[in-house]
């Protein structure tokens, strides 16, 4: 398969499809990412950065606040840029389920 026949396929996948491909490729090219998990049990089955319970969707509420990547990595240093790649790439393929969740936690706090 040549790069421009890649290309043409990855055009043509879904959003959820394409946040996929970006996790398996990032997970390859940096030893420091560690993709996105559910888990049963844990923030509430909500999807994390795997290996942590930090949900993608608080990430998602900080960036909203106006926290840049920057400032995100500096207050949870145990996360890399690679995560941050998942973290965003999820939010777009799934921004119902973000949603949902984000205005869950809004209620929750009130």
């Amino acid at each position: 398969m040549t790069l421009a026949e890649l290309k043409t396929q990855l055009l043509a996948l879904t959003p959820a499809e394409k946040a996929e491909v970006i996790q398996t490729l990032t997970q390859t090219l940096s030893t420091g990412s560690r993709g996105i998990t559910k888990t049963p049990g844990v923030c509430g089955g909500d999807a994390c950065i795997a290996n942590t319970r930090l949900p993608v969707w608080s990430l998602v509420s900080d960036r909203r606040l106006g926290m840049s990547d920057g400032k995100i990595l500096e207050a949870f240093p145990h996360l890399t840029a690679a995560d941050l790649v998942n973290a965003w790439a999820y939010a777009d393929a799934n921004p119902e389920e973000i949603e949902r969740a984000i205005r869950e936690n809004d209620e929750v706090m009130q």
